[in-house]
């Protein structure tokens, strides 16, 4: 078997119709399991009764369990769960309704919930307890205080390990391809099948990876520098 070049190129130019996708699942699970991972660290960190324990379970048991497990579960599960409310409740709807992309978006923000729920707490807890006290004696209220005062400080802290999380989010997106969401993963076995170079198309794909990965890095490089000119008290 000898490599083809031209089919990479060719492969290559024909996966970048699936990159919006892979873009898509990656931003709405970023985006969603930020909220949930900041409500699931506030919860812990100031022990709200019922709420902590829920979510220290959650987060124990998202990650001690595969990113893939989630997804199946979600997607088997979730059709049982619809469709027996549906029948309950005499709503005439079915699961077959939900576009199978759904199923990533859930599964994903799930995932990234738990995991960005750590990277948020070490974050909130970098920062200086005395800062938020010395907001109450001003007489700010707590939602005040960490709004102006402690997320932006927790952000910069944690935004290393949240580049980190959000590649890794990148990549596991190509999961989203067994429940038959066609993706960059999915795409290249798509055009592979036409000739049997998979090599080559994965290869395609693993470089725009590569690319997606170094354009999360750089962006992130960008805002760490803004923010370190900003700390120091130049002009951003």
């Amino acid at each position: 078997m000898k490599l083809d070049p031209t089919f990479i190129w060719t492969a290559f130019v024909q996966l970048l119709s699936a990159v919006p996708t892979t873009l898509a699942i990656t931003g709405v699970s970023v985006l969603c399991g930020f909220l949930i991972g900041t409500a699931t660290a506030l919860f812990r960190l100031y022990r709200v009764p019922v709420l902590s324990q829920i979510s220290t379970g959650y987060v124990t048991f998202i990650r001690g369990t595969p990113m893939l497990t989630h997804l199946l579960l979600i997607y088997f599960g979730l059709p049982m769960l619809v469709d027996g409310l549906s029948v309950e409740l005499g709503l005439g709807w079915n699961s077959a309704k939900i576009p199978m992309i759904a199923f990533a978006y859930l599964s994903f923000s799930i995932t990234a919930g738990a995991y960005l729920s750590e990277v948020v707490r070490s974050g909130l807890q970098a920062v200086d307890r005395g800062q938020i006290e010395a907001a109450w004696s001003i007489g700010m209220t707590t939602p005040q205080a960490l709004r102006r005062i402690v997320f932006p400080q927790a952000l910069a802290a944690s935004l290393p390990n949240l580049s980190n999380s959000v590649i890794g989010l990148l990549h596991g997106s190509t999961l989203a391809f067994t429940v038959s969401v066609v993706d960059l993963n999915a795409k290249a076995q798509i055009v592979a099948a036409t000739n049997w170079k998979f090599f080559e198309a994965y290869l395609a794909a693993a470089l725009i990876f590569w690319g997606l990965t170094i354009l999360i890095e750089r962006i992130t490089g960008l805002i760490e520098r803004k923010i370190h000119v900003y700390s120091k008290g130049g002009v951003a």
